[in-house]
């Protein structure tokens, strides 16, 4: 089955930058899409950003302009470059995949899970 490992996060003050990565491993799949989501302290999982396997890409209303997600279909690995990270952005992030046609930005598409990078903002 698919394996996703996450890196990248860290503690950054607000205005800054990280730029989170997502390694997969295991069998290799045409049509796959991929995204991430993030889940803050009393907070349901949410939807950040996503891309389907034509590189068409989604994002939540609340990153859009300032999140970049990529995927380097070279070496299977998805890429979301934050920029000027706001407190409200602190959370666990969590790199996804999901198989056949899908956009990536909806938790319900997602049949495989990494384990999280944490994201903190400080004002």
């Amino acid at each position: 089955q698919v394996q996703l490992a996450e890196s990248g996060g860290g503690s950054v003050q607000a205005g800054g930058s990280l730029r989170l990565s997502c390694a997969t491993s295991g069998p290799t799949y045409k049509r796959i899409c991929m995204g991430w989501f993030r889940q803050a302290p009393g907070k349901e999982r949410e939807g950040v950003a996503g891309i389907d396997s034509d590189g068409r890409t989604t994002y939540a209303g609340a990153v859009k302009g300032r999140f970049t997600i990529s995927k380097d279909n070279g070496n299977n690995t998805l890429h979301m470059q934050m920029n000027s990270l706001k407190p409200e952005d602190t959370a666990m992030y969590y790199c996804a995949a999901g198989l056949g046609f899908c956009s990536g930005g909806e938790e319900f598409q997602m049949g495989y899970w990494g384990r999280g990078t944490q994201v903190t903002v400080s004002s």
